[in-house]
Protein backbone atom coordinates (compact mmCIF):
# COMPACT_ATOMS: atom_id res chain seq x y z
CA UNK A 1 0.00 0.00 0.00
CA UNK A 2 2.84 2.47 1.17
CA UNK A 3 4.82 1.85 -1.97
CA UNK A 4 1.71 2.41 -4.12
CA UNK A 5 1.53 5.69 -2.62
CA UNK A 6 5.10 6.78 -3.10
CA UNK A 7 5.03 5.74 -6.86
CA UNK A 8 1.73 7.92 -7.28
CA UNK A 9 3.25 10.60 -4.85
CA UNK A 10 6.41 9.94 -7.27
CA UNK A 11 4.50 10.42 -10.60
CA UNK A 12 2.22 13.72 -9.79
CA UNK A 13 5.51 15.50 -8.57
CA UNK A 14 7.57 14.66 -11.73
CA UNK A 15 4.84 15.21 -13.94
CA UNK A 16 4.47 19.01 -12.16
CA UNK A 17 7.94 19.41 -12.93
CA UNK A 18 7.65 18.47 -16.37
CA UNK A 19 4.47 20.85 -16.49
CA UNK A 20 6.82 23.83 -15.01
CA UNK A 21 9.48 23.58 -17.17
CA UNK A 22 7.31 23.45 -20.19
CA UNK A 23 5.53 26.54 -18.65
CA UNK A 24 8.67 28.19 -18.53
CA UNK A 25 10.12 27.42 -21.98
CA UNK A 26 6.57 28.85 -23.07
CA UNK A 27 7.18 31.54 -21.06
CA UNK A 28 10.94 32.53 -22.84
CA UNK A 29 9.15 31.50 -26.21
CA UNK A 30 6.36 34.78 -24.82
CA UNK A 31 9.75 37.10 -24.33
CA UNK A 32 11.18 36.89 -27.08
CA UNK A 33 7.95 37.44 -29.10
CA UNK A 34 7.44 40.44 -27.04
CA UNK A 35 10.79 41.81 -27.96
CA UNK A 36 10.17 41.04 -31.25
CA UNK A 37 6.89 43.16 -31.40
CA UNK A 38 8.82 46.29 -29.29
CA UNK A 39 11.56 45.86 -31.82
CA UNK A 40 14.36 45.24 -29.54
CA UNK A 41 17.33 44.84 -31.01
CA UNK A 42 18.57 42.58 -27.99
CA UNK A 43 17.35 40.27 -25.46
CA UNK A 44 18.97 39.38 -22.04
CA UNK A 45 17.72 36.77 -20.09
CA UNK A 46 19.50 36.56 -16.64
CA UNK A 47 18.95 33.56 -13.67
CA UNK A 48 17.35 35.71 -10.83
CA UNK A 49 16.72 39.04 -12.83
CA UNK A 50 13.57 39.78 -14.99
CA UNK A 51 13.88 39.94 -18.62
CA UNK A 52 15.46 43.40 -20.10
CA UNK A 53 14.96 44.43 -23.52
CA UNK A 54 17.36 46.70 -25.10
CA UNK A 55 15.43 49.30 -27.69
CA UNK A 56 16.97 51.88 -28.91
CA UNK A 57 20.26 51.38 -27.23
CA UNK A 58 17.99 51.35 -23.65
CA UNK A 59 18.20 48.94 -21.71
CA UNK A 60 14.50 48.27 -19.91
CA UNK A 61 13.44 45.33 -17.33
CA UNK A 62 9.79 43.97 -18.10
CA UNK A 63 8.45 43.26 -14.58
CA UNK A 64 5.38 42.32 -16.39
CA UNK A 65 6.64 38.99 -16.40
CA UNK A 66 8.66 36.94 -13.56
CA UNK A 67 11.75 36.58 -11.71
CA UNK A 68 13.32 34.00 -14.23
CA UNK A 69 13.93 30.98 -11.96
CA UNK A 70 17.85 29.71 -12.04
CA UNK A 71 17.34 25.91 -12.13
CA UNK A 72 14.88 25.88 -14.56
CA UNK A 73 16.13 28.59 -16.71
CA UNK A 74 19.54 26.89 -16.39
CA UNK A 75 17.47 23.59 -17.80
CA UNK A 76 16.10 25.25 -20.26
CA UNK A 77 19.68 26.77 -21.85
CA UNK A 78 20.85 23.46 -22.31
CA UNK A 79 17.68 21.76 -24.10
CA UNK A 80 18.42 24.51 -27.09
CA UNK A 81 21.68 23.24 -27.21
CA UNK A 82 23.22 20.31 -29.19
CA UNK A 83 25.80 17.44 -27.21
CA UNK A 84 28.33 18.87 -28.80
CA UNK A 85 27.57 22.88 -28.16
CA UNK A 86 26.77 21.65 -24.13
CA UNK A 87 30.38 20.41 -24.30
CA UNK A 88 32.01 23.22 -25.69
CA UNK A 89 29.94 25.51 -23.20
CA UNK A 90 31.11 23.60 -20.26
CA UNK A 91 34.33 23.73 -21.25
CA UNK A 92 34.59 26.98 -22.43
CA UNK A 93 31.92 28.72 -19.82
CA UNK A 94 30.60 30.86 -23.65
CA UNK A 95 28.93 29.70 -26.45
CA UNK A 96 27.30 31.60 -29.47
CA UNK A 97 25.11 29.63 -31.59
CA UNK A 98 21.91 30.32 -32.94
CA UNK A 99 18.07 28.88 -33.16
CA UNK A 100 14.78 29.19 -34.66
CA UNK A 101 11.62 30.38 -33.08
CA UNK A 102 9.22 29.11 -36.09
CA UNK A 103 7.14 31.12 -37.67
CA UNK A 104 8.64 34.30 -36.26
CA UNK A 105 12.85 35.45 -36.19
CA UNK A 106 16.41 33.12 -35.94
CA UNK A 107 18.34 34.18 -33.15
CA UNK A 108 21.77 34.67 -32.50
CA UNK A 109 22.90 33.74 -29.09
CA UNK A 110 25.54 34.04 -26.46
CA UNK A 111 25.24 32.33 -23.69
CA UNK A 112 27.60 32.23 -20.91
CA UNK A 113 27.96 31.96 -17.26
CA UNK A 114 27.73 34.86 -14.56
CA UNK A 115 27.59 34.84 -10.76
CA UNK A 116 23.75 34.26 -10.37
CA UNK A 117 24.19 31.41 -12.91
CA UNK A 118 23.56 31.48 -16.57
CA UNK A 119 22.82 34.35 -18.56
CA UNK A 120 21.70 34.61 -22.58
CA UNK A 121 21.64 37.20 -24.66
CA UNK A 122 19.38 37.21 -27.79
CA UNK A 123 19.66 38.93 -30.95
CA UNK A 124 17.07 38.90 -33.44
CA UNK A 125 17.56 38.18 -37.36
CA UNK A 126 15.49 38.78 -39.60
CA UNK A 127 14.21 36.10 -41.83
CA UNK A 128 13.73 37.94 -44.98
CA UNK A 129 17.80 38.50 -46.15
CA UNK A 130 18.19 42.44 -46.68
CA UNK A 131 18.46 44.12 -49.82
CA UNK A 132 20.93 46.54 -50.56
CA UNK A 133 18.91 49.04 -51.46
CA UNK A 134 17.27 49.31 -47.60
CA UNK A 135 20.34 50.06 -46.22
CA UNK A 136 20.95 53.66 -47.29
CA UNK A 137 24.58 52.68 -48.35
CA UNK A 138 26.17 54.14 -51.30
CA UNK A 139 25.22 52.31 -54.39
CA UNK A 140 28.63 52.54 -55.52
CA UNK A 141 29.10 49.78 -53.08
CA UNK A 142 27.58 47.17 -55.41
CA UNK A 143 30.24 48.32 -58.43
CA UNK A 144 32.80 46.21 -56.58
CA UNK A 145 30.83 42.72 -56.48
CA UNK A 146 31.81 42.18 -60.22
CA UNK A 147 35.28 41.87 -59.11
CA UNK A 148 36.48 38.66 -59.46
CA UNK A 149 38.79 38.13 -56.98
CA UNK A 150 40.07 40.60 -54.23
CA UNK A 151 39.60 41.17 -50.27
CA UNK A 152 36.10 43.53 -49.41
CA UNK A 153 36.66 44.17 -45.58
CA UNK A 154 33.44 45.53 -43.50
CA UNK A 155 34.65 47.07 -39.96
CA UNK A 156 33.63 47.97 -36.68
CA UNK A 157 32.70 46.92 -33.69
CA UNK A 158 29.39 44.20 -33.34
CA UNK A 159 26.69 46.68 -32.46
CA UNK A 160 27.23 48.22 -36.15
CA UNK A 161 25.56 46.38 -38.12
CA UNK A 162 28.30 44.45 -40.56
CA UNK A 163 26.32 41.12 -40.32
CA UNK A 164 23.16 42.81 -42.14
CA UNK A 165 25.88 44.57 -44.67
CA UNK A 166 27.86 41.69 -45.29
CA UNK A 167 24.14 39.32 -46.15
CA UNK A 168 23.33 42.26 -48.36
CA UNK A 169 26.17 41.89 -50.52
CA UNK A 170 26.19 38.21 -50.47
CA UNK A 171 22.09 38.34 -51.27
CA UNK A 172 22.89 40.45 -54.32
CA UNK A 173 26.11 38.41 -55.93
CA UNK A 174 23.45 35.28 -55.31
CA UNK A 175 20.78 36.73 -57.09
CA UNK A 176 22.81 38.22 -60.16
CA UNK A 177 25.84 36.53 -60.81
CA UNK A 178 26.59 32.09 -61.52
CA UNK A 179 28.96 31.83 -58.79
CA UNK A 180 29.84 29.16 -56.04
CA UNK A 181 29.74 31.16 -52.88
CA UNK A 182 31.05 29.31 -49.97
CA UNK A 183 30.27 31.02 -46.52
CA UNK A 184 32.01 30.26 -42.84
CA UNK A 185 30.12 31.36 -40.20
CA UNK A 186 30.23 31.28 -36.03
CA UNK A 187 27.32 31.03 -35.87
CA UNK A 188 24.74 30.56 -39.23
CA UNK A 189 22.81 33.70 -39.10
CA UNK A 190 20.70 34.58 -42.03
CA UNK A 191 19.80 31.51 -44.25
CA UNK A 192 20.03 31.45 -48.12
CA UNK A 193 19.01 30.20 -51.15
CA UNK A 194 20.20 28.92 -53.86
CA UNK A 195 19.54 31.11 -56.81
CA UNK A 196 21.64 32.06 -59.88
CA UNK A 197 24.65 31.38 -57.76
CA UNK A 198 25.60 28.37 -55.35
CA UNK A 199 25.14 28.92 -51.89
CA UNK A 200 26.79 26.60 -49.28
CA UNK A 201 26.92 27.62 -45.50
CA UNK A 202 29.76 26.12 -42.81
CA UNK A 203 29.00 26.61 -39.65
CA UNK A 204 32.06 26.85 -37.06
CA UNK A 205 31.75 23.44 -34.64
CA UNK A 206 29.19 21.73 -36.95
CA UNK A 207 30.23 22.06 -40.36
CA UNK A 208 33.80 22.75 -39.92
CA UNK A 209 36.58 23.11 -37.17
CA UNK A 210 37.57 26.54 -37.58
CA UNK A 211 37.96 29.77 -39.68
CA UNK A 212 41.08 28.78 -40.58
CA UNK A 213 40.42 25.26 -41.70
CA UNK A 214 36.91 26.30 -42.96
CA UNK A 215 39.30 28.89 -45.32
CA UNK A 216 42.37 26.26 -45.97
CA UNK A 217 39.16 23.77 -47.55
CA UNK A 218 37.15 26.15 -49.34
CA UNK A 219 40.34 26.67 -51.47
CA UNK A 220 39.71 23.28 -52.76
CA UNK A 221 36.15 23.27 -53.19
CA UNK A 222 36.05 25.03 -56.79
CA UNK A 223 35.18 28.65 -54.59
CA UNK A 224 34.13 31.46 -56.58
CA UNK A 225 33.22 33.84 -52.97
CA UNK A 226 34.08 33.38 -49.86
CA UNK A 227 32.26 35.01 -46.78
CA UNK A 228 34.37 35.10 -43.83
CA UNK A 229 31.84 36.15 -40.82
CA UNK A 230 35.13 37.67 -38.60
CA UNK A 231 38.80 38.04 -39.42
CA UNK A 232 40.20 36.71 -35.93
CA UNK A 233 43.92 35.39 -36.14
CA UNK A 234 46.89 35.89 -38.55
CA UNK A 235 46.21 32.54 -39.91
CA UNK A 236 43.10 33.11 -41.21
CA UNK A 237 44.80 36.65 -42.36
CA UNK A 238 47.22 34.76 -44.09
CA UNK A 239 44.25 32.48 -46.38
CA UNK A 240 42.17 35.07 -46.90
CA UNK A 241 44.92 37.05 -48.92
CA UNK A 242 45.98 34.30 -50.58
CA UNK A 243 42.41 33.45 -51.67
CA UNK A 244 41.81 36.76 -52.66
CA UNK A 245 45.17 36.47 -54.85
CA UNK A 246 43.55 33.13 -56.19
CA UNK A 247 40.67 33.92 -58.15
CA UNK A 248 38.15 34.46 -55.30
CA UNK A 249 36.59 37.12 -54.08
CA UNK A 250 36.99 37.14 -50.37
CA UNK A 251 33.87 39.41 -47.98
CA UNK A 252 34.93 39.41 -44.34
CA UNK A 253 34.21 41.72 -41.04
CA UNK A 254 36.87 43.11 -38.88
CA UNK A 255 36.55 44.27 -35.07
CA UNK A 256 38.21 47.70 -36.14
CA UNK A 257 37.51 51.92 -36.70
CA UNK A 258 38.23 53.85 -39.17
CA UNK A 259 39.63 52.49 -42.43
CA UNK A 260 43.25 53.66 -42.52
CA UNK A 261 43.48 51.96 -39.22
CA UNK A 262 42.28 49.02 -40.58
CA UNK A 263 45.23 48.23 -42.55
CA UNK A 264 48.09 49.51 -40.19
CA UNK A 265 46.37 46.73 -37.83
CA UNK A 266 45.98 43.90 -40.17
CA UNK A 267 50.14 44.35 -41.20
CA UNK A 268 50.91 44.97 -37.32
CA UNK A 269 49.49 41.62 -36.44
CA UNK A 270 52.38 39.51 -38.36
CA UNK A 271 55.86 39.42 -37.15
CA UNK A 272 58.18 41.85 -38.87
CA UNK A 273 59.88 39.72 -40.81
CA UNK A 274 56.84 38.80 -42.91
CA UNK A 275 55.36 42.44 -43.05
CA UNK A 276 56.89 43.20 -46.17
CA UNK A 277 55.45 40.29 -47.87
CA UNK A 278 51.81 41.14 -46.51
CA UNK A 279 52.21 44.43 -47.26
CA UNK A 280 52.80 43.95 -50.68
CA UNK A 281 50.00 41.03 -50.79
CA UNK A 282 47.59 43.76 -49.21
CA UNK A 283 48.16 46.54 -51.33
CA UNK A 284 47.44 44.25 -54.74
CA UNK A 285 44.47 42.26 -52.84
CA UNK A 286 42.31 45.10 -50.84
CA UNK A 287 39.34 46.13 -53.04
CA UNK A 288 37.93 48.16 -50.64
CA UNK A 289 37.36 48.89 -46.77
CA UNK A 290 33.74 50.24 -45.61
CA UNK A 291 34.19 51.29 -41.72
CA UNK A 292 30.21 51.49 -40.59
CA UNK A 293 28.61 52.76 -37.35
CA UNK A 294 24.59 52.64 -36.51
CA UNK A 295 23.07 56.17 -35.46
CA UNK A 296 19.31 56.32 -34.00
CA UNK A 297 17.11 57.41 -37.01
CA UNK A 298 14.83 60.71 -36.38
CA UNK A 299 13.19 60.86 -39.50
CA UNK A 300 9.37 58.82 -40.43
CA UNK A 301 10.87 55.19 -40.04
CA UNK A 302 12.28 53.62 -36.70
CA UNK A 303 15.62 51.97 -35.71
CA UNK A 304 19.06 52.67 -36.96
CA UNK A 305 20.62 53.85 -40.03
CA UNK A 306 24.46 52.88 -41.43
CA UNK A 307 27.08 55.56 -41.58
CA UNK A 308 29.94 54.45 -42.91
CA UNK A 309 33.48 55.10 -44.57
CA UNK A 310 34.89 54.05 -47.60
CA UNK A 311 38.14 53.56 -48.80
CA UNK A 312 38.84 51.99 -52.53
CA UNK A 313 42.12 50.61 -53.17
CA UNK A 314 42.96 52.87 -55.93
CA UNK A 315 46.76 53.52 -57.30
CA UNK A 316 47.07 56.19 -54.97
CA UNK A 317 46.09 54.13 -52.40
CA UNK A 318 47.89 50.78 -53.46
CA UNK A 319 50.81 52.82 -53.33
CA UNK A 320 50.83 54.30 -49.94
CA UNK A 321 50.13 50.80 -48.54
CA UNK A 322 53.08 49.09 -50.36
CA UNK A 323 55.36 52.18 -48.88
CA UNK A 324 54.24 52.31 -45.78
CA UNK A 325 52.64 55.92 -46.03
CA UNK A 326 49.68 54.69 -44.24
CA UNK A 327 49.13 58.30 -42.37
CA UNK A 328 48.44 60.35 -45.99
CA UNK A 329 45.46 57.92 -46.35
CA UNK A 330 43.01 60.04 -44.27
CA UNK A 331 43.47 63.32 -46.66
CA UNK A 332 43.35 61.07 -49.64
CA UNK A 333 40.11 59.49 -48.91
CA UNK A 334 38.73 63.49 -48.17
CA UNK A 335 39.63 64.30 -51.78
CA UNK A 336 38.42 61.30 -53.52
CA UNK A 337 34.59 61.15 -53.95
CA UNK A 338 34.59 60.65 -57.63
CA UNK A 339 36.44 56.93 -57.12
CA UNK A 340 33.62 56.24 -54.41
CA UNK A 341 35.39 57.06 -51.03
CA UNK A 342 33.73 59.14 -48.68
CA UNK A 343 34.80 59.90 -44.98
CA UNK A 344 32.67 59.19 -41.91
CA UNK A 345 32.15 62.85 -41.04
CA UNK A 346 31.00 63.88 -44.51
CA UNK A 347 28.49 60.78 -44.19
CA UNK A 348 27.40 62.38 -41.15
CA UNK A 349 26.57 65.35 -42.76
CA UNK A 350 24.78 64.23 -45.70
CA UNK A 351 22.32 61.96 -43.45
CA UNK A 352 21.84 65.40 -41.32
CA UNK A 353 21.32 66.83 -44.77
CA UNK A 354 18.70 64.51 -45.87
CA UNK A 355 17.01 64.42 -42.09
CA UNK A 356 17.48 61.17 -41.55
CA UNK A 357 19.56 62.06 -38.00
CA UNK A 358 18.74 64.59 -35.91
CA UNK A 359 21.32 67.57 -35.14
CA UNK A 360 21.98 65.74 -31.69
CA UNK A 361 22.94 62.67 -32.94
CA UNK A 362 24.61 64.25 -35.67
CA UNK A 363 27.75 66.43 -33.15
CA UNK A 364 27.24 62.66 -30.75
CA UNK A 365 29.05 61.10 -33.42
CA UNK A 366 30.92 63.73 -35.33
CA UNK A 367 34.67 62.62 -35.70
CA UNK A 368 36.99 65.02 -34.14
Amino acid sequence: MWSQKFVLFYFVCYNFINIYKIIHYMLITEILKDALEKNASDIILASWSYPSFKIDWEISYFDNYPILDKEVFEKEIITIMSQYQKEKFMTNLELDFSIDLKWYSRFRINAFFQRMGYSMVFRPIKSTLPNFEELSLPSSVLNFTNKKSGLILITWSVWAGKSTTLASLLNYINKTKKKHIITIEDPIEFIYTSEKSLIEQREVWLNTLSFENGLKYALRQASDVIMVWEMRDIETFRLALRAAETWNLVLATLHTSWTARTISRIIDMFPADERDQITQQLSESLIWIVWQDLIKRSDEKSGRVASVEILVNTTSISNMIRKGTIHQINSVIETSAQDGMITMNKYLEYLYSKKIISEENFNKNFKN
